[in-house]
Protein backbone atom coordinates (compact mmCIF):
# COMPACT_ATOMS: atom_id res chain seq x y z
CA UNK A 1 0.00 0.00 0.00
CA UNK A 2 1.43 3.51 -1.00
CA UNK A 3 2.31 5.79 1.90
CA UNK A 4 -0.91 7.95 1.21
CA UNK A 5 -3.20 5.24 1.53
CA UNK A 6 -1.78 4.08 4.41
CA UNK A 7 -2.25 7.76 5.61
CA UNK A 8 -6.17 8.06 4.27
CA UNK A 9 -6.72 4.94 5.68
CA UNK A 10 -5.28 5.74 9.15
CA UNK A 11 -7.56 8.32 8.90
CA UNK A 12 -10.32 6.63 7.67
CA UNK A 13 -10.23 4.32 11.14
CA UNK A 14 -9.84 7.06 13.29
CA UNK A 15 -13.16 9.11 12.05
CA UNK A 16 -14.86 5.40 11.37
CA UNK A 17 -14.29 4.92 15.47
CA UNK A 18 -15.15 8.30 16.70
CA UNK A 19 -18.46 8.38 14.70
CA UNK A 20 -19.49 4.61 15.44
CA UNK A 21 -18.87 5.22 18.92
CA UNK A 22 -21.08 8.65 19.14
CA UNK A 23 -23.64 6.73 16.90
CA UNK A 24 -23.61 3.70 16.64
CA UNK A 25 -23.01 1.04 13.59
CA UNK A 26 -25.33 2.36 11.20
CA UNK A 27 -23.31 5.83 11.04
CA UNK A 28 -23.17 7.37 7.03
CA UNK A 29 -20.10 5.94 5.22
CA UNK A 30 -20.07 9.85 3.46
CA UNK A 31 -20.27 11.26 6.84
CA UNK A 32 -17.25 9.05 7.99
CA UNK A 33 -15.53 9.93 4.44
CA UNK A 34 -15.82 13.21 5.89
CA UNK A 35 -15.06 13.70 8.72
CA UNK A 36 -11.47 11.72 8.01
CA UNK A 37 -11.31 14.53 4.77
CA UNK A 38 -11.40 11.61 1.90
CA UNK A 39 -13.82 11.27 -0.46
CA UNK A 40 -16.21 8.79 -0.49
CA UNK A 41 -14.29 6.97 -2.87
CA UNK A 42 -11.43 6.55 -1.48
CA UNK A 43 -13.36 4.95 1.29
CA UNK A 44 -14.76 2.68 -0.99
CA UNK A 45 -11.49 1.79 -2.29
CA UNK A 46 -9.65 0.84 1.06
CA UNK A 47 -12.04 -0.91 2.69
CA UNK A 48 -15.34 -2.03 0.21
CA UNK A 49 -17.87 -2.40 2.62
CA UNK A 50 -19.43 -0.77 5.59
CA UNK A 51 -18.58 -4.20 7.12
CA UNK A 52 -15.16 -5.09 6.22
CA UNK A 53 -14.81 -1.19 8.04
CA UNK A 54 -16.64 -2.51 11.16
CA UNK A 55 -14.12 -5.42 11.46
CA UNK A 56 -11.32 -3.26 11.09
CA UNK A 57 -12.23 -0.90 13.81
CA UNK A 58 -14.65 -2.16 16.14
CA UNK A 59 -14.61 -5.92 16.66
CA UNK A 60 -11.52 -6.32 18.75
CA UNK A 61 -12.90 -3.75 21.16
CA UNK A 62 -16.78 -4.94 21.09
CA UNK A 63 -15.54 -8.97 21.37
CA UNK A 64 -13.42 -8.24 24.35
CA UNK A 65 -15.87 -5.88 26.36
CA UNK A 66 -18.37 -9.07 25.25
CA UNK A 67 -15.81 -11.66 26.20
CA UNK A 68 -14.94 -10.17 29.19
CA UNK A 69 -18.75 -10.07 30.76
CA UNK A 70 -19.56 -13.93 29.75
CA UNK A 71 -16.48 -14.85 31.43
CA UNK A 72 -16.89 -12.80 34.52
CA UNK A 73 -20.02 -14.46 34.96
CA UNK A 74 -19.05 -17.74 34.48
CA UNK A 75 -16.67 -17.24 37.05
CA UNK A 76 -19.10 -16.36 40.32
CA UNK A 77 -19.11 -19.68 41.73
CA UNK A 78 -22.86 -18.33 43.20
CA UNK A 79 -24.92 -19.44 39.23
CA UNK A 80 -27.26 -16.79 40.54
CA UNK A 81 -24.94 -14.04 40.84
CA UNK A 82 -22.83 -15.09 37.28
CA UNK A 83 -26.46 -14.43 35.51
CA UNK A 84 -27.54 -11.58 37.34
CA UNK A 85 -23.95 -10.23 36.87
CA UNK A 86 -24.21 -10.75 32.96
CA UNK A 87 -27.91 -9.31 32.03
CA UNK A 88 -26.65 -6.36 34.25
CA UNK A 89 -23.47 -6.20 32.71
CA UNK A 90 -25.52 -6.32 28.68
CA UNK A 91 -28.10 -3.86 29.46
CA UNK A 92 -25.37 -1.53 30.79
CA UNK A 93 -23.25 -1.58 27.86
CA UNK A 94 -26.45 -1.73 25.52
CA UNK A 95 -27.37 1.73 27.36
CA UNK A 96 -23.75 3.51 27.20
CA UNK A 97 -21.72 1.81 23.92
CA UNK A 98 -23.39 2.36 21.04
CA UNK A 99 -21.03 0.00 19.31
CA UNK A 100 -21.63 -3.00 21.73
CA UNK A 101 -25.58 -1.98 21.77
CA UNK A 102 -25.40 -2.61 17.78
CA UNK A 103 -23.10 -5.61 18.35
CA UNK A 104 -25.45 -7.54 20.95
CA UNK A 105 -28.18 -6.78 18.15
CA UNK A 106 -25.76 -9.10 15.63
CA UNK A 107 -27.23 -6.84 12.95
CA UNK A 108 -23.94 -6.77 10.26
CA UNK A 109 -23.69 -10.47 9.27
CA UNK A 110 -21.13 -9.34 6.27
CA UNK A 111 -18.74 -8.50 9.19
CA UNK A 112 -17.26 -11.81 9.35
CA UNK A 113 -14.61 -11.37 12.42
CA UNK A 114 -17.95 -9.72 14.22
CA UNK A 115 -20.12 -12.63 13.45
CA UNK A 116 -17.56 -14.87 15.15
CA UNK A 117 -17.66 -13.22 18.44
CA UNK A 118 -21.16 -13.07 18.29
CA UNK A 119 -21.11 -17.01 18.24
CA UNK A 120 -18.82 -16.88 21.02
CA UNK A 121 -21.23 -14.80 23.02
CA UNK A 122 -23.85 -16.44 22.63
CA UNK A 123 -22.45 -20.23 23.46
CA UNK A 124 -21.23 -18.48 26.28
CA UNK A 125 -24.62 -16.36 27.03
CA UNK A 126 -26.25 -20.45 26.47
CA UNK A 127 -23.96 -21.76 29.30
CA UNK A 128 -24.74 -18.81 31.38
CA UNK A 129 -28.73 -19.18 31.56
CA UNK A 130 -27.78 -23.58 31.66
CA UNK A 131 -26.28 -23.27 34.69
CA UNK A 132 -28.70 -21.20 36.17
CA UNK A 133 -31.28 -23.13 35.72
CA UNK A 134 -29.78 -26.18 36.36
CA UNK A 135 -28.57 -24.74 40.11
CA UNK A 136 -32.27 -24.52 40.17
CA UNK A 137 -32.17 -19.94 40.95
CA UNK A 138 -33.26 -19.49 37.30
CA UNK A 139 -36.82 -20.62 36.32
CA UNK A 140 -36.72 -23.07 34.27
CA UNK A 141 -38.78 -22.07 31.73
CA UNK A 142 -36.71 -18.96 30.89
CA UNK A 143 -33.93 -19.88 27.81
CA UNK A 144 -30.95 -18.32 25.92
CA UNK A 145 -33.96 -16.79 23.27
CA UNK A 146 -35.66 -15.18 25.98
CA UNK A 147 -32.67 -13.30 27.07
CA UNK A 148 -32.21 -12.22 23.39
CA UNK A 149 -35.64 -10.51 23.87
CA UNK A 150 -35.11 -9.27 26.97
CA UNK A 151 -31.68 -7.60 25.37
CA UNK A 152 -33.81 -6.57 22.58
CA UNK A 153 -36.42 -4.73 24.48
CA UNK A 154 -33.76 -3.48 26.83
CA UNK A 155 -31.79 -1.65 24.23
CA UNK A 156 -35.40 0.29 23.01
CA UNK A 157 -36.02 1.39 26.49
CA UNK A 158 -32.07 2.58 26.76
CA UNK A 159 -32.47 4.27 23.37
CA UNK A 160 -36.00 6.47 23.79
CA UNK A 161 -34.70 7.33 27.47
CA UNK A 162 -31.35 8.21 27.05
CA UNK A 163 -31.47 11.75 27.72
CA UNK A 164 -34.79 12.34 29.41
CA UNK A 165 -34.19 9.40 32.42
CA UNK A 166 -30.57 7.40 31.34
CA UNK A 167 -30.76 4.99 34.38
CA UNK A 168 -34.07 3.72 33.67
CA UNK A 169 -32.73 0.71 32.13
CA UNK A 170 -31.41 -0.02 35.48
CA UNK A 171 -34.91 -0.27 37.08
CA UNK A 172 -36.59 -2.44 34.66
CA UNK A 173 -33.39 -5.27 34.53
CA UNK A 174 -33.58 -5.27 38.20
CA UNK A 175 -37.38 -6.15 37.95
CA UNK A 176 -36.53 -8.42 34.98
CA UNK A 177 -33.99 -10.26 37.48
CA UNK A 178 -36.68 -10.73 40.18
CA UNK A 179 -39.55 -12.13 38.36
CA UNK A 180 -36.76 -14.33 36.78
CA UNK A 181 -35.21 -15.83 40.10
CA UNK A 182 -36.98 -18.47 41.90
CA UNK A 183 -36.21 -17.42 44.48
CA UNK A 184 -37.01 -13.60 44.66
CA UNK A 185 -34.82 -11.00 46.14
CA UNK A 186 -36.92 -7.29 46.51
CA UNK A 187 -34.26 -5.64 47.93
CA UNK A 188 -32.34 -4.41 44.34
CA UNK A 189 -33.76 -1.58 43.26
CA UNK A 190 -31.50 1.72 43.96
CA UNK A 191 -32.99 4.07 41.79
CA UNK A 192 -35.92 6.42 42.57
CA UNK A 193 -39.14 5.57 40.36
CA UNK A 194 -39.66 7.91 36.97
CA UNK A 195 -41.60 10.40 37.32
CA UNK A 196 -44.65 11.19 34.79
CA UNK A 197 -42.39 14.45 33.67
CA UNK A 198 -39.34 12.10 32.55
CA UNK A 199 -41.88 9.36 30.82
CA UNK A 200 -43.31 12.34 28.92
CA UNK A 201 -39.75 13.56 28.17
CA UNK A 202 -38.60 10.38 27.20
CA UNK A 203 -41.41 8.98 24.84
CA UNK A 204 -41.73 12.68 23.09
CA UNK A 205 -37.73 12.99 23.12
CA UNK A 206 -35.59 11.66 19.78
CA UNK A 207 -34.50 7.96 19.56
CA UNK A 208 -32.88 6.51 16.99
CA UNK A 209 -34.70 3.98 14.67
CA UNK A 210 -35.45 0.61 16.27
CA UNK A 211 -34.08 -2.11 14.82
CA UNK A 212 -35.69 -5.30 14.96
CA UNK A 213 -34.31 -8.60 16.23
CA UNK A 214 -31.38 -10.79 14.26
CA UNK A 215 -30.76 -14.21 13.83
CA UNK A 216 -27.72 -13.38 14.57
CA UNK A 217 -27.68 -11.36 17.27
CA UNK A 218 -24.21 -11.56 19.87
CA UNK A 219 -25.92 -12.98 22.59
Amino acid sequence: MRVDARRNAEKLRAAAAELFQERGLQVSLKEIARRAGVSHGTLYNLFGTREALIDEVVTDRAAGRLDEAAQQALDCEDAWEGFAHYVMRLCELQATDPVVADVVGGRYPGAERLMDACGRSMDAARRIVERAREAGVLRPDFGHADLVFALTANALLARATAEAVPDAWRRQALFLLDGLRTRAVRDLLPADEVTRRQVRDALEGPARPPHPPSPHSGV
